[in-house]
């Protein structure tokens, strides 16, 4: 067998009351919620960010946070169900609504949540562009939380290595594997974040869709190099050749679509606070 370190089993569960439990995952999203509403009001309230004036009122976020939410859920579950699972979910059709079991996508998570602030921001009218960036500067505090439940878990794991730091998962097999769920918080958690939070102090809010375009696009990227490395769901496996998986497609159109954004952004001219009279 090779070399592996002990899995550090921490219970799924942090709290059990008779028949309620309060999960470590779902500690996950409330806590990458509430961070990620705390400091968008503050990105919201600081004006000097924006050029001059914030384009979000930070009130009008407390109500968008709400929408975000279910946005995110039912995008999430939607996403796995319809691109990692369907063809269980359509022999068990009522599965679908049992979010306890698990099964959460984000690339549905994300979509959902863009529908979301659509709707909001064309009820407030508001400038979406802006309320995605605000968004996506915040997104990686919930990646890095929910990366770390899933490793909690046990699952989600990578494949089999034989790495110093390799690790014997649960329900894995007897052969060590990466523990990319840690790779994931630190790429998709940690790493994004600390480039998305210096690109907002050093202007970039004024640029509306430069946020949200370097969201999208380190997010691609890191999720396929991930993928590398990365089990993939054993309903589906490697497609189209024995390597690619549905996590690199799904990625892909992120590249082009943040790549985009980026280039629209850094050719217009950056928001400037209005000359007083």
């Amino acid at each position: 067998m090779l070399f592996a370190l002990p899995f550090p089993h921490i219970d799924p569960v942090l709290i059990e009351l008779g028949p309620f439990a309060i999960r470590w995952y779902a500690l996950a999203y409330i806590g990458g919620l509430l961070l990620g509403w705390w400091l968008s009001k503050r990105l919201c309230a600081n004006d000097a960010l924006w050029g001059g004036k914030s384009r979000i009122p930070p009130q009008d976020f407390d109500d968008a946070v709400v929408w975000i939410a279910f946005g995110v859920i039912l995008g999430g579950r939607i996403g796995y169900v319809l691109f990692y699972n369907s063809s269980y979910y359509l022999e068990h059709p009522l599965e679908a609504l049992t979010l306890w079991h698990g099964g959460m996508a984000f690339h549905g998570g994300f979509l959902g949540s863009i529908l979301a602030m659509w709707l909001f921001c064309r009820s407030r009218r508001l400038p979406l562009i802006s309320m995605l960036d605000i968004a996506a500067a915040v997104v990686p505090i919930g990646l890095f939380l929910g990366r770390l439940a899933n490793f909690i878990n046990g699952e989600l794991w990578g494949r089999v290595s034989d790495v110093p730091w390799a690790m014997v998962f649960p329900n894995a097999g007897e052969l060590p594997r990466h523990p990319s769920q840690l790779y994931e918080a630190g790429l998709e958690g940690l790493l994004m974040f600390a480039i998305l939070m210096l690109a907002v102090r050093r202007g970039a809010l004024a640029r509306p869709g430069l946020i949200a375009g370097l969201f999208v696009f380190l997010y691609g990227c890191a999720r396929i190099a991930i993928e590398f490395v990365r089990e993939p769901d054993v309903q589906l496996g490697y497609l189209y050749g024995g390597w690619l998986t549905m996590g690199m497609i799904l990625s892909l159109p992120m590249l082009l679509v943040g790549g985009t954004l980026i280039a629209r952004a850094m050719r217009r001219p950056a928001l400037q606070a209005a000359p007083q009279s």
